[in-house]
């Protein structure tokens, strides 16, 4: 009975620590570099992941100066399911399951930036957009599944399960917007999603997000429309 309680509480202390609100013109503020401050988001979908596209907004000036992570999205299996990163001279780096390939980019622009990210285990095929505008599409991980129960993290690269952080992987800028749906959009989908559309996503949506803050990460108004 102890055992059953104690299970119980710890069950309930989780739970409260996400709080649920419409972030809409929002968006969460990492001042400066840390390994201790970061963003749980917990996601409305616990299923496995076949198809996906996650789009969000940054706005940073870190990028001339070194690597860091945008969208870590961790499963016991793997800690790096699913991986956008800005890889200082190389550009974005997309990964599913561990395996990782760079769309090329020279810069990010010091201005708030969309970015869309999509991925299909029938084809393999990666789209990734940069302010509504395609990348070349590339393959990976054909027949590739994203395992279920994850920890999603923003500000911060997971090289374990929800932890391992490294300051110098860590984001300082400004993310919002981050919406998630279990398929690929289509590229008027995207372009929706672009210019304001929310297109109801069904694994994270900005407008009802779970989240949890941890360190010194703050909620203020968007500085972009």
């Amino acid at each position: 009975m102890e055992r059953l309680l104690c299970y119980s509480l710890i069950l309930i202390s989780f739970w409260q620590a996400f709080a649920q609100k419409d972030m809409s013109k929002t968006a969460f503020v990492f001042p400066k570099e840390s390994a201790s401050s970061y963003v749980s988001l917990d996601a409305q979908s616990k299923k496995p992941l076949t198809a996906f596209t996650v789009c969000l907004h940054i706005y940073t000036d870190l990028h001339t100066t070194r690597s860091f992570s945008i969208f870590s999205y961790a499963t016991k299996k793997t800690s790096n399911d699913i991986l956008i990163f800005w890889n200082k001279d190389k550009g974005f780096t997309f990964g599913v399951g561990g395996p990782e390939i760079v769309f090329k980019a020279s810069e990010i622009p010091e201005a708030p930036t969309h970015i869309c990210a999509s991925w299909e285990s029938a084809t393999g095929l990666v789209e990734f957009w940069v302010d509504g505008k395609p990348k070349v599409r590339k393959s990976l991980q054909k027949g590739y599944t994203v395992a279920s129960d994850a920890s999603i993290i923003l500000g911060q690269e997971q090289d374990s399960y929800g932890g391992s952080f490294d300051i110098n992987q860590s984001f300082v800028g400004e993310i919002g917007d981050v919406n998630m749906w279990d398929t690929v959009l289509s590229p008027e989908q995207i372009n929706t999603v672009y210019v304001g559309g929310t297109l109801s996503p069904n694994v994270l949506n900005w407008q009802t997000l779970k989240y949890a803050v941890q360190g010194d990460v703050f909620i203020r108004s968007q500085l972009w429309p």
